[in-house]
């Protein structure tokens, strides 16, 4: 992180604490697809804030999108410019994937003051409208599909498409849709809608893995590969998993030989665990190190295992 991302880091959780929410540490104690994790009324949040949203590379997405489904929390990058040019309030744009936002945009979300209505993609400004408002609104003004759509300048394909949410309105026509019509008609963007599921083939997963060259995460993913497992690399911890048919999450740190930041990843990893409802674990080779708030796994206790059922019981 840099030290505008930083900065804005900070002042952004701060203020989220402001508006109600939970908020765990800066994640900063090694490079990281998510800065921190915040939590409302059972709605989790993971936020990345890059200077410059072109930065976040596909892999970045890849790896938040895999953590904020595993946790059932939504994703999301603060920035405030895209090839070069400032990103604009008040609009959603999208990367791999993942809403982007500007940090007023954001303040706004939190504070419930205004939620945004304007997607940018590459083809212009777009608005979401509600097409079942939008046909119960004709039709209580006595108006066919033809006269709406020559009122408002748009084919009688076209705005059918809008009744029938399968078209996106440009900014000018939903301005003249809903001055003609007399009702606010875009639908507000939920950017804190959960992540859905994230399917990865075992082989991808494999090669996160074992991309990382650490033995002990190796173990642990031939150990648990047919289960729901996600190998991390950008995040203070090393792997996720789901256990089967629960709720419970387990989130877990590699213990590496003569790592010095390891308490520095474990409390962040805790900070994050808080927030996320999920339980964190600490794998090691051979020594327990005392930590109140996790529980530490040995080499020897995870082989005997079967099952992330086994791991659950432990922790």
């Amino acid at each position: 992180m840099n030290h505008w991302e930083m900065e804005n880091a900070v002042q952004l959780g701060v203020a989220l604490k402001e508006a109600g929410f939970k908020v765990s540490q800066i994640c900063c104690s090694r490079p990281s697809c998510f800065d921190f994790a915040a939590e409302k009324n059972g709605k989790i949040l993971l936020v990345k804030v890059d200077s410059d949203v072109d930065t976040f590379s596909p892999k970045d997405s890849r790896e938040l999108r895999a953590i904020a489904s595993n946790v059932s929390a939504a994703s999301l990058v603060v920035s405030q410019q895209t090839h070069g040019k400032p990103l604009q309030d008040d609009t959603v744009y999208s990367r791999y994937d993942v809403f982007v936002v500007t940090e007023k945009t954001l303040r706004d979300i939190a504070l419930e003051t205004a939620n945004p209505l304007i997607y940018a993609s590459p083809g212009g400004y777009t608005v979401e409208i509600d097409g079942k408002l939008v046909e119960k609104r004709r039709k209580e003004l006595g108006m066919s599909v033809g006269k709406l759509a020559e009122r408002i300048g748009v084919s009688r394909r076209t705005l059918y498409g809008y009744e029938r949410g399968m078209t996106r309105a440009s900014v000018t026509s939903a301005y003249k849709l809903a001055e003609t019509l007399g009702v606010p008609v875009a639908k507000p963007i939920n950017v804190l809608e959960p992540v859905g599921k994230q399917r990865q083939c075992l082989l991808l997963k494999a090669r996160y893995a074992f991309a990382r060259k650490v033995p002990l995460l190796q173990k642990i993913f031939r150990k648990f590969a047919f289960c729901d497992i996600s190998p991390v690399h950008k995040a203070p911890f090393d792997f996720i998993l789901k256990v089967p048919h629960s709720r419970r999450v387990i989130v877990g740190c590699v213990a590496i030989d003569d790592e010095r930041n390891l308490n520095h990843r474990m409390e962040e990893t805790i900070s994050f665990c808080h927030i996320a409802h999920a339980r964190p674990v600490l794998i090691t080779e051979n020594h327990q190190p005392r930590n109140k708030d996790v529980s530490c796994v040995c080499m020897d206790e995870l082989a005997v295992m079967r099952t992330p059922e086994d791991l659950v019981a432990s922790v």
